[in-house]
């Protein structure tokens, strides 16, 4: 009993004990909980307000959008600032300050043909407007000049609200529909603005599905912006009027071998000897492939081998217009274009050059020289009416799927197998005389695809010193064409700045 007592007494007192505790536990919460409300809040209120809306500084996005320290995002025109390590070359400096304005007049006609001729494609932005009602289509319509195409995709789909008027706006052609609806319904058929004005949608909608546009402009390759209009929604959408070019082709022949499929260029000009050897090297390996020679030497003398075509031109009439010459009697599908003091090893693999060009988009691809891999890369900036930019770098843009020897650039040294029909659409500008290379990449930087492989290999001839006078005056002759006096450089200056519409240009 007394044990009963005490333990009776003993679980009361805990009791009250732990009410006692919970009591200050929850009043110790409560005070907790309610002592510091009024701060928290207050810092709440101050989060809850948006700061002002602000653009991060260039400094801190500018530089995510560099490739090899050149500014790749259009924020302003580009300009080739002077750092340590690069080469910058200003054009308009060429001129005489005199000269200037007028050749800036020429030059600003001549960029507004340029541009009625070729710059055909649009360069408004076409934005979807956010829960347009309007369904058209938004890519992927070609017509030929003067033909017909029907519209897919064209439709309104309205939630509540009645309709009445939708209108297609069009600057190089027509509409009309194949649907059998009357003058009440549909207004310009056959004209550049059609309208349907109907409160029915299926009606709407049933004739814009059968609607066609007509080009009514011959233009090779132009694009029209189409107007499809309901209301407060407008939507735009481009039709490109092209007409595709036609194919040509090189047929390889029965064999379909190296010599139906590859000629070989180059143009030789006060070295028969240089010349001579590497005629021989090619026959060591190919004996009966083509060799095409173009000769501006003042005493022309035959060169005495097979297969070789050989074409006389005036005395030094130029590098870029011996390549012409060359290129313009190749028969094949490809040629091969080599200095004429190279030689052939049993590295000079010109079945390897064809497999690269017959998998792949290239139109051309180089080898290395010596061992030696030759690739860099142009790169173009926009600029302003002063003119635009290119950056000359080394390196290339990564490797060609398929060929782990091979990287895409964007021009090579004077080793590569081309697509002859491409590279003659491009062509050398005869102008050039003299040294020229880089020249001939930046006239087709839009144009060519171009890579470069380094398992490919030719050699330089020896270099030794001639022992022979007259040997030796004519090596001295050739080493006085063979640089560019000041005045070649000056007006090369002046040719870019003018016929490519550059302002700069940088090297590193």
């Amino acid at each position: 009993m007394k044990l009963k007592v005490a333990a009776l007494a003993l679980v009361m007192a805990l009791s009250f004990v732990i009410f006692i505790g919970q009591k200050i536990m929850v009043l110790r919460g409560i005070t907790d909980y309610q002592r510091p409300l009024q701060k928290p809040h207050q810092k709440f209120a101050a989060v809850s307000l948006a700061p002002p809306l602000q653009l991060l500084p260039p400094e801190r996005y500018l530089e995510n959008f560099t490739y090899s320290g050149i500014r790749m995002f259009g924020t302003k025109p580009c300009e080739c600032e002077n750092q340590k390590g690069l080469h910058v070359l200003r054009f308009p400096d060429a001129f005489r300050p005199d000269e200037l304005d007028s050749v800036k007049q020429r030059r600003k006609k001549e960029f507004e043909h340029f541009k009625m001729r070729y710059k055909t494609l649009p360069r408004d932005v076409l934005i979807s407007q956010a829960n347009s009602p309007l369904a058209y289509p938004l890519y992927g319509l070609e017509v030929l000049p003067l033909a017909t195409l029907l519209l897919p995709g064209l439709g309104v789909y309205l939630q509540g609200g009645e309709l009445s008027q939708v209108t297609l706006t069009a600057s190089l052609g027509t509409f009309t529909t194949l649907a059998d609806v009357s003058e009440q319904v549909l207004q310009g058929r056959g004209e550049k603005t059609m309208t349907i004005t109907s409160p029915h949608v299926e009606w709407v909608n049933f004739i814009l599905q059968h609607t066609t546009y007509t080009s009514t402009v011959y233009n090779i390759h132009a694009v029209d912006t189409v107007a499809f209009v309901m209301g407060p929604y407008t939507a735009k959408f481009p039709i490109v009027i092209r007409q595709p070019s036609i194919p040509w082709l090189y047929d390889p022949g029965p064999a379909q071998n190296i010599n139906s499929l590859v000629t070989i260029t180059t143009k030789t000009f006060l070295r028969y000897e240089k010349l001579n050897i590497l005629i021989k090297s090619i026959h060591k390996y190919y004996p009966s492939i083509t060799i095409i020679v173009a000769d501006d030497n003042d005493e022309p003398e035959k060169i005495q081998e097979p297969h070789v075509e050989q074409y006389f031109m005036p005395f030094a009439k130029g590098w870029f217009a011996g390549r012409n010459l060359a290129v313009s009697q190749v028969t094949t599908k490809y040629f091969l274009w080599v200095d004429d003091d190279f030689v052939f090893t049993e590295k000079t693999n010109l079945e390897q050059l064809v497999r690269v060009l017959e998998s792949t988009h290239l139109d051309m691809v180089g080898g290395n020289v010596d061992g030696n891999l030759f690739s860099f890369r142009l790169l173009y900036e926009e600029g302003n009416e002063e003119g635009d930019c290119i950056h000359w770098r080394g390196g290339s843009y990564g490797p060609i799927e398929g060929f782990p020897n091979c990287v895409l650039t964007s021009a090579v040294v004077n080793f590569f197998l081309a697509h002859t029909a491409r590279v003659q659409s491009v062509g050398f500008d005869p102008k050039l005389a003299r040294v020229a290379h880089t020249e001939f990449f930046i006239d087709g930087l839009g144009s060519l695809l171009v890579g470069s492989c380094r398992d490919v290999t030719i050699d330089h001839q020896r270099k030794d010193q001639a022992q022979d006078p007259a040997r030796a005056d004519k090596m001295a002759k050739y080493n006085s064409y063979r640089s560019n006096t000041q005045d070649q450089v000056t007006f090369k200056l002046q040719l870019h700045y003018f016929k490519n519409r550059l302002k700069c240009y940088t090297k590193r």
